[in-house]
């Protein structure tokens, strides 16, 4: 099992708005993609920037093939679309994480 993580940094001024379209569209748009078993939506505590907020979203994956595939496919789609929504109002980072028995 593969964890596929990224960590965003959005501004406090777009939050509300930005928290609403992740969960009503940006994330089922990930999962209709039909390559993640499962997510999960977190909000980072441990953040000290007082002009910004970020939330993590997890997305489990069985393979690297699937994982690929998803990037080859549709990655690019996903965050051109969160670009053009909130231009200069976010940063992103993302890991690849592999489940140690």
């Amino acid at each position: 099992m593969l964890l596929y993580n990224i960590t965003i940094g959005v501004d406090t001024q777009i939050e509300k708005e930005w928290k609403e379209w992740m969960k009503t569209s940006l994330i089922p748009q990930v999962m209709q993609t039909g390559l993640f078993r499962d997510y999960r939506f977190y909000k980072v505590l441990t953040h000290d920037d007082p002009a910004s907020v970020s939330y993590c979203v997890q997305y489990f994956v069985e393979s690297i093939d699937q994982f690929n595939q998803y990037l080859e496919h549709h990655a690019k789609g996903f965050l051109d679309q969160q670009r053009q929504r909130y231009p200069d109002r976010h940063a992103a980072f993302q890991t690849l994480l592999e489940e140690i028995d």
